[in-house]
């Protein structure tokens, strides 16, 4: 019975009748001390209480003698009540409001109606010339009528119910909203966190499964779906990794054959053939090998590692300079930075004369612009330049024709390092390249 009691609390639905069933139990203790404390300090009247008081003084009179009548009466009014006896054409004039009614009156009366028997003659909202009065009737020409005291829009029996309703309303909202934050909104928030800092690599779950059975389901789905998907893009690149490298040995026996081949222009072509799918093999190859999903990030000097690679590209001859601090340490991938960088170079030198590395600090971000004087990429295709094996020859120019994976490699270097990359046109012509990092 206690496993299964617990069971039911672990689920939301558990937990929601759990959080009504607290709020009800809440609302009968607060709601009844609050109506005793203000009932006790205020003078409030009770319109169900003097409709009865008039009806049992009516019907005494209905029973009594006419010259008794007027003691009876004088003994009810010894009191704090104001009885006389009218006329029924006294309800000729009557009126169900009153200008000078407070307008927190009508919306109580009209909210909260005295519901008890018995109902005065009239109803319960009578009014004679501008002044609320209560009625009842003695006899068929005879009505016994109370004129009530300007009275607060607080009544007895509107206090009664209406702290019960406000102490439960407000109970059940403020009981649902701190259930809503630490059940459903904040496991959620993790979860969606989570999710956005997931990749397809194979690793330990991603998903915290705590929480109620249904946020635990859905975590340990969603640390399923992750394996799965895991393990099938691992197999697939496996499979890819696997038919590369056996294609190295008949390639490598096609180019010797080809060099033995008589004909010059017939070698040359075989040769520059093979050589072409070398280079794609080999693109395909590094490509696959994601080694940035697994490379641990580390504190290291950015701008050193900048420096590195524009002077190994000057070193090869190539006009590719570093613009910015001396030092600036942060926690990064390298050799996954040095990698997306050193391609964004290679695309600058490829396609233009001149590659400008800049780095800055702002706004707790690392910024690294890569800017060329080439022909740049038209916007219509900046976001396909990013897909595997796309590739925007005619609109960078170059004879040097690639296989469209460098920058793909780049947008996931940036993503593993939770990061955007932007491309933005530089002045008249080239392209500048920004790669945007949280420090």
């Amino acid at each position: 019975m206690r496993f299964r009691v617990s069971r039911l609390i672990s689920t939301i639905h558990g937990q929601i009748t759990a959080v009504i069933f607290a709020c009800l139990v809440i609302a009968f203790l607060i709601g009844s001390t609050l109506e005793r404390w203000v009932r006790d300090e205020y003078d409030t009247p009770d319109l169900e209480g003097m409709s009865a008081r008039v009806t049992s003084i009516a019907l005494v009179l209905a029973k009594a003698e006419p010259g008794e009548r007027g003691a009876v009466l004088a003994a009810a009014n010894r009191g704090d009540l104001r009885l006389e006896l009218q006329p029924i054409s006294y309800f000729d004039n009557v009126a169900a409001s009153s200008p000078d009614e407070p307008f927190i009156q009508i919306v109580i009366d009209r909210l909260l109606p005295p519901e008890d028997l018995p109902v005065p003659y009239g109803g319960w909202r009578t009014f004679v010339d501008g002044k609320r009065i209560l009625a009842a009737k003695v006899d068929d020409a005879t009505l016994l009528v109370m004129e009530l005291r300007p009275e607060s829009f607080l009544r007895n029996d509107a206090l009664r119910f209406g702290s019960n309703y406000l102490v439960a309303t407000l109970t059940l909202i403020i009981l649902f909203s701190v259930f809503a934050v630490w059940a459903i909104t904040s496991p959620l928030r993790r979860i969606a966190a989570s999710a956005m800092k997931a990749d397809i690599s194979v690793g330990p779950a991603l998903f915290e499964e705590r929480g109620s059975v249904e946020i635990v389901a859905l975590a340990r789905a969603l640390n399923g779906m992750q394996s799965r998907i895991s393990t099938m893009v691992e197999a697939r690149t496996r499979m890819l990794r696997g038919i590369s490298h056996d294609l190295r040995t008949p390639l490598t026996r096609l180019r010797l054959r080809a060099e033995r081949v008589g004909e010059e222009d017939v070698r040359d072509a075989l040769l520059t053939d093979i050589e072409h799918i070398d280079r794609l093999l080999k693109e395909s190859l590094g490509y696959l090998r994601d080694n940035h999903q697994y490379e641990a990030s580390q504190r290291v000097d950015l701008a050193s590692v900048l420096q590195t690679v524009c002077n190994e590209f000057s070193d090869m001859g190539h006009d590719v300079r570093y613009f910015g601090p001396a030092r600036a340490v942060a926690n990064f991938k390298p050799l996954a930075l040095t990698r997306a960088v050193t391609n964004l170079c290679e695309n600058g030198v490829k396609f233009g004369t001149s590659v400008e590395v800049h780095l800055r600090m702002e706004n707790g971000r690392t910024v690294i612009d890569i800017v060329d004087d080439g022909p740049g990429i038209p916007e219509a295709h900046r976001s396909r330049v990013l897909e595997p094996f796309f590739k925007m020859d005619t609109a960078r120019g170059g004879t040097d024709t690639g296989f469209g994976l460098g920058l793909s490699i780049v947008a996931e270097i940036v993503q593993a390092h939770h990061g955007k990359l932007e491309f933005y046109d530089h002045q008249s012509t080239g392209l500048c390249v920004r790669l945007v990092l949280p420090l």
